[in-house]
């Protein structure tokens, strides 16, 4: 791609659009900047690209821009049907997300990692174990920095474990990993990609590239994942509880690979049976790498958890307090509760994402949870669910603070307070992070 002669449109000025702008003024393009949602942070982000020679593209230009420009570079938080796109599409124009132009420039060795849950927890310990390795990686994509922001600090010899996400495939076409690992594929996100049928093609996106030389780590006790091993010709690794597969699996509390005794999974520092199946997938990426597995093994079981997932943020007045902002699903959520060990109040609620709540009551009703919190966008439909599920034992409120309040005085002595709301945090916060971040300074104000 070349770039002095040829007019970009960077649109979403996140975190991800501010890097793509970067990336393209630093090699000569014309880059016009675009948000539909200015704050005082975008404001000063635009301000900046603007000293470097981008154009700010305002509501009244934004046609006159449209016409100017060659290629539309789209946040991942700009849906694909939106407005803009389909004007770029009418027009024929190329439409590329920022990971796609990262991926044009990768040289390292990639790791790619996508899936509805554990994305975050596989690509982290992925690259723990890397560095145990002796190997430059970095974590990028939907996690950490940007992949654009990372291609031209790493070299043939390095290593990029990038996390995917659903919405970042929507504009992804060139990435090629060594490794592919799709943990698992659950209802999620169907208020932009309509039906399952879409998500999950999205999904298989990442592995249906792959050469006879690749690897795609596939999640066996997952039927949709399973048969994705049908749209690759990459080589399969295959990861199961419940199956003594040729891969790895998980056996009479132990992790095994190829037939051969790993480690032992009561040796982990973080709990669950979804952290099982996160380090079988970490297993099998490493085997696929040539890692030594006890380098594999010291890795995982060193591994402390990621920020806002089942993270423990304090015990007070004999109640304790977990932090699972990042519990944005149903599926989550209840890997969330079959980890509680005390009788549970949850929190349940944010911006809705298309999920039937039915079978997040219906679970809970055999749970650890004696009583829900509902709050935010969503929280009639998931009392609607809860009703017509025989679920009674609820509070329900608008604001989220006044949410941590009520589960806060709900809870007794010995209980558990639990932030795992089934749900985005888009209605009333700029992500699961924000919205973790006031849980913790909630929690301890209201102690």
């Amino acid at each position: 791609m070349q770039f002095s002669n040829q007019k970009f449109f960077v649109a979403g000025i996140s975190k991800s659009g501010d890097s793509s702008a970067r990336f393209l003024l630093k090699r000569g393009a014309t880059v016009y900047i675009y948000d539909d949602y200015v704050n005082d942070n975008v404001l000063a982000v635009m301000q900046s690209l603007e000293k470097l020679g981008a154009v700010i593209v305002t509501a009244d230009m934004l046609e006159t821009a449209v016409r100017a420009c060659d290629v539309l570079v789209l946040s991942p938080g700009i849906p694909i049907d939106n407005a803009l796109p389909v004007l770029f599409r009418k027009s024929g124009k190329a439409i590329i997300g920022e990971e796609e132009l990262g991926s044009l420039y990768l040289r390292a060795t990639a790791v790619a990692v996508t899936g509805t849950n554990g994305k975050t927890t596989t690509v982290s310990i992925i690259n723990d174990i890397l560095k145990l390795a002796g190997k430059n990686s970095v974590m990028c994509g939907n996690i950490g920095n940007p992949l654009v922001g990372e291609v031209e600090n790493l070299t043939f010899d390095d290593y990029a474990v990038i996390e995917v996400s659903s919405f970042q495939l929507e504009t992804l076409f060139s990435l090629r990993p060594h490794v592919a690992v799709i943990t698992n594929i659950t209802e999620d996100h169907l208020n932009r990609h309509y039906n399952m049928e879409n998500y999950v093609f999205l999904k298989s996106k990442l592995i249906r590239g792959l050469r006879e030389s690749e690897y795609a780590v596939l999640n066996y006790d997952d039927q949709r994942v399973r048969q994705l091993a049908e749209n690759t010709r990459a080589e399969v690794i295959f990861f199961s509880v419940d199956h003594r597969t040729d891969g790895v699996y998980y056996a009479d509390g132990d992790i095994y690979c190829a037939g051969e005794k790993v480690f032992s999974a009561k040796d982990m520092q973080i709990g669950g049976m979804h952290n099982i199946y996160n380090a079988l997938a970490c297993v099998a990426a490493a085997y696929a790498l040539g890692i030594d597995l006890q380098i594999a093994a010291k890795a995982i079981c060193n591994f402390k958890g990621v920020r806002h997932r089942l993270e423990k943020v304090c015990e007070q007045n004999g109640k304790t307090y977990i932090n699972d902002s990042k519990g944005t699903n149903v599926d989550a959520t209840l890997k969330a509760v079959a980890c509680m060990k005390s009788d549970t109040v949850i929190l349940l609620g944010g911006k809705d994402k298309g999920y039937d709540y039915g079978p997040l009551f219906e679970n809970l009703r055999e749970s650890r949870v004696v009583h829900a919190v509902l709050y935010g966008e969503n929280r009639l439909k998931l009392l609607d669910a809860a009703l017509k599920h025989d679920y009674n034992s609820l509070s329900m409120c608008t604001d989220f603070y006044t949410a941590v309040y009520i589960a806060d005085h709900m809870a007794k002595e010995g209980q558990t307070v639990l932030l795992s709301p089934a749900s985005s945090s888009f209605d009333s916060f700029s992500g699961y992070e924000e919205r973790g971040e006031a849980f913790i300074k909630a929690v301890k104000g209201v102690g």
